[in-house]
Parts: C-alpha cells; structure tokens; sequence
C-alpha cells in the first residue's frame, strides 16, 4: 500500500498492520451490506458483491437480482441442466464483454485479461472468470508465491524484485520473488514454473527440483484508495506459499518488462524495507509468513506474535 511521507511520519508501521491491510474484511454479518452471488443448482454463496456494483451491472437475461434481504444475484442456467457450467461461463463472459465495451467499471481497465477459475464451485467442468472482473463478484482469488533465498557465509539473502512502474497495480513497488495467480486450469506449480520462466528467468527444471511448498496463507480485504478499482470490492483470498533456496550461482533475472529488476536482502533488510510498506500488500503477508517459518519473528521479539499467526489463516465464507 502506497503512502505518502506525511503519513509515514504519522505513524509506523507492524507486522500486525501489515497483516490487518490484506485482512481488512470486517468480521460478522454481511447480509445488509452486501449482495451474495449465487450459482445454479448450488445452496452456498460464492461471492459479495457491493451495492453500487449492482446497480450498475447491465441487466441480462442469464442474470437476476433479488433485492429483499437477504439480498442475492443469481446466475441462472439458460442450458436447462444440459450444460450447467457451460451456462454459467457464458452468463459471465456476456456481462464481462458489455461493461468492458460500455467502460462500466474501473476494475476492468478497459481490457480483456486470463480466465481464472472460481474455487467455491462443484460443476463437473470448471466455472471461470475474467482475471479483472473476479473483484466486481468478490470472488476468491488463488495464487502463489515463491520467495527465493541463498546463503552467503551463513547468512540468508532473500531475493527481492521490484515491480514495473507502468504495471496497473502496485507500481514500482517491491515483491516476493515470483508471485502470480492460479489461472483456471492451472495448478500452483505449474503457476510457478511459468511466472519463475517469466519474471525470473529461472528454469522449470530448477523450479520443480528446488522448489518447497510450505502450505497456504488467507485473509480477505476490501480494495481501499491506492486501488485503481472500484473502492470496496471484496477481495477473498488464498495463496499457496514456497520456498526456494538457490545456489549462489543462480541469480534470478527480469525476462519480460513486468520486473525492473532484483536485489538480494537480508532479514533486517527485509524487515525495515516491510515496516515502511515498500512492499505490496499480499507480498508483504508472505513475508511475514516466511519470516515467522524462518525464527526471524518469533514470540520473544513479536508482541503480536499470536494475533498475526491467527490473522494469516483466515476462514473464508467461500468453500475452497
């Protein structure tokens, strides 16, 4: 999250707030405040949906809306049970094409992006989103992280990129070392094979033989100011973590125009680079997560120790 000096000099930040700013999402109730977005044949919501989002989707046929709490929009299937997903997809993509045409949301930029998959659902075939519009549903977002370490006369050092100035999200802000999401159709490794070939130059053969998964993180935030998004859209999330401990004479390098370039940090580094938010908001819960895994942050040197390991496993109200 992007702050100006002003603010920094206001207050400082902690592995807690950091945590909380990707964990923003208010526990409780949510039927007054929300839409829930609902799919055929299925009794479980698979989404929030805001209001203002609502009320300026276009009206189609494959689509309804019930506007007495608790409030809902339904995804209807026009194929009668002959192809349910098949439906569905096309409900989506129908809306999706006309507010990219009529520039009805921010969220879109205007452009079409990859089909990710939405996790919650049970169809026999998978049901899929564009990348851009998941948001606009409050949809649960998949992805996955490596962070890139060596050891140089004992000491750790993390390889950290900094993030493209023209990118729409989070520009010229830093990152954990290859970072992506799970596209439909995609696992996690092969999310990370292909994002370390091009963000990092790194070889799928070096991915699969080094690379260690060491379980999931969750939370679930609402996209706020520094958004270039609606205000609000509701942002489930969870993300397969990695660690990776290259060679020394492995070096990750930028192979497409996504990354400016990496450096090496230590973990003091790490840490003060993370406490002035340098970091994006996801990215930096990853961190804390390796840190906490690596003895960096522990209970003797982190007074916040149990709330932030509670708040980096969030329950989501989506199945996953």
């Amino acid at each position: 999250m992007a702050h100006s000096q002003t603010e920094h000099k206001d207050r400082r930040a902690t592995f807690l707030s950091l945590v909380a700013a990707a964990d923003n999402f208010p526990f409780g109730p949510v039927e007054d405040r929300y839409y829930q977005l609902y799919l055929p044949g299925d009794d479980q919501p698979h989404g929030y949906m805001l209001p203002e989002v609502v009320a300026r989707m276009p009206s189609i046929a494959a689509i309804e809306v019930e506007h007495k709490v608790p409030r809902r929009v339904n995804v209807l299937d026009k194929s009668h049970g002959t192809d349910t997903p098949g439906a569905v997809n096309a409900a989506f993509q129908e809306l999706v094409d006309i507010c990219i045409e009529r520039k009805t949301f921010r969220a879109l930029a205007g452009m079409r992006s990859e089909p990710f998959a939405i996790p919650s659902t049970r169809y026999e075939r998978p049901v899929q989103v564009e990348r851009f519009a998941a948001q606009l549903f409050g949809i649960t977002h998949r992805g996955a992280h490596i962070v890139a370490y060596t050891f140089r006369d004992s000491e750790m050092y993390v390889w950290i990129p900094r993030r493209a100035a023209h990118l729409f999200t989070y520009p010229g802000m830093l990152d954990t070392t290859v970072a992506g999401g799970v596209k439909a159709g995609a696992s996690p490794l092969q999310t990370i094979i292909e994002e370390a070939r091009e963000e990092a130059s790194l070889a799928e053969d070096v991915v699969r033989r080094l690379a260690r998964c060491r379980g999931t993180i969750t939370h679930m935030s609402m996209s706020g100011e520094e958004s270039p998004a609606e205000k609000g859209l509701v942002c489930p999330d969870y993300t397969f973590v990695y660690d990776m401990e290259l060679p020394p004479d492995v070096v990750p390098r930028p192979n497409d125009d996504e990354v400016a370039g990496f450096t090496t940090m230590t973990a003091e580094d790490l840490k003060a680079a993370m406490l002035r938010e340098e970091f994006k908001d996801d990215s930096a819960v990853v961190l804390v997560d390796f840190l906490i895994r690596h003895g960096v942050i522990t209970p003797e040197n982190e007074p916040d120790f149990v709330e932030i390991t509670m708040r980096l496993h969030r329950k989501l109200p989506f199945r996953t």
